[in-house]
């Protein structure tokens, strides 16, 4: 276990209890370690943290509309990359109307994140219908392919070298954000034995991002059953049922889906707006000096967040002070709504990610200036 420097202490003007009754005309920031939960301290400012005039360098948030990268890939290999490192790579797959050939993913587990559209997977442990909203994770080495009833966008999320699980809930229980007992798993029925046939088929297997193609004269999903405690689980975000406090604003790790080696992938889901009169209704600015941090928005109003849409995804690689924009801040404390309609997808990576080829290509120039719109100064 880490052993940290402690030694909690108040300096000037300071509110008792973070993200609520903040002095008079000042701007909460939380400076912390180890993605909300190690120690931190929070400052208060006389101007929004995120008040720059000019931005240069490469540490520069960035965003990027991935609904502009268009046509179909056949094979999730050949999906373009969008970020990654050594320990997570996330790619960016217009799925073809039917699989010709099966893939499997020897790097690691895979986790496909259906923006858009439904169909059926077919993997070695049988059939699994999925619509919009669906996680779906694919244990290192499971063998798949699908076919969809309509055009499909998925976000694939490779837990590179390692495995997704879920969460430690605490005291909460494990019954808390989502039921076990909601994933899905699945089944050997009418569907999957239909496609099982004795032709030619192909798998391409990824293995240190190589792909190597084995041939059958027959498909060789053709289980007739199975048993254990392995196997890929679907989750609709629908399903989730977010942790709320109306007296506090609950940092982004209360709202964790699955951990993997590295990262951890969070779920943003509508909820009631705090209604506390003095507590903080939008996030909190805040360093993120230990994760960088990853966006991609799937559907409603993202309120904290002008000029994005469904299908966007927001960069704040680790090493400086975010928050929300302009138009939100006016919000924060008198919301004009009761509650949020937005689905997010959070990844918070501890290793810095590289931009890929097919990120770049549609990236939108303008994100580090929206931060600009003119706002009050805070009182003297």
């Amino acid at each position: 276990m880490k052993q940290y420097i402690a030694f909690p202490r108040v300096e000037g003007q300071a509110t008792r209890q973070a993200h609520a009754d903040l002095p008079a005309n000042t701007y909460e920031r939380e400076m912390g370690k180890e993605g909300f939960f190690g120690p931190a301290s929070h400052m208060y400012h006389r101007h929004p943290p995120t008040g720059w005039t000019d931005w240069d360098g490469p540490l520069k948030p960035r965003a990027f509309d991935l609904t502009r990268l268009a046509g179909e890939q056949d094979s999730p290999w050949d999906a373009p990359d969008v970020l990654h490192n050594a320990h997570v790579r996330m790619r960016l797959w217009r799925a073809p109307k039917r699989m010709e050939r099966l893939a499997r993913n020897g790097d690691g587990d895979e986790l496909l994140f259906v923006h858009t559209g439904r169909g059926h997977l077919f993997c070695d442990y049988g059939h699994l219908e999925f619509r919009a909203g669906d996680y779906i994770v694919l244990p290192r080495s499971t063998m798949w392919r699908v076919e969809c009833d309509e055009p499909v966008m998925a976000l694939l999320i490779e837990a590179t070298g390692s495995t997704y699980r879920l969460p430690d809930k605490g005291m909460l229980g494990p019954h808390a954000i989502f039921d076990p007992a909601v994933l899905d798993v699945p089944a050997i029925d009418d569907a999957f034995r239909a496609q099982q046939d004795e032709r030619e088929w192909r798998l391409e297997i990824k293995r240190r991002n190589a792909i190597s193609t084995v041939t059958y004269p027959f498909n060789p999903l053709d289980a007739v059953g199975w048993k254990g405690d392995l196997a890929p689980v679907r989750l609709n975000v629908e399903d989730i049922r977010p942790l709320m406090s109306h007296r506090y604003h609950l940092p982004p790790s209360a709202h964790t889906t699955f951990v993997a080696d590295r990262f951890v992938i969070c779920t943003f889901c509508p909820r009631p707006f705090e209604s506390d009169p003095g507590a903080l209704k939008v996030p909190f600015y805040h360093n993120n000096d230990d994760y960088d941090e990853v966006l991609f928005y799937h559907a409603g109003d993202f309120f904290s967040r002008d000029n994005i849409h469904p299908g966007m995804m927001t960069f704040h690689p680790c090493g400086f002070t975010h928050g929300p924009h302009p138009k939100a801040l006016q919000a924060a404390f008198t919301p004009r709504k009761p509650a949020t309609d937005e689905y997010a997808v959070m990844v918070d990576t501890r290793d810095a990610l590289e931009v890929g080829a097919g990120a770049a290509s549609v990236e939108w120039g303008g994100y580090v200036d929206s931060w600009k719109t003119p706002v009050a100064k805070a009182a003297e």
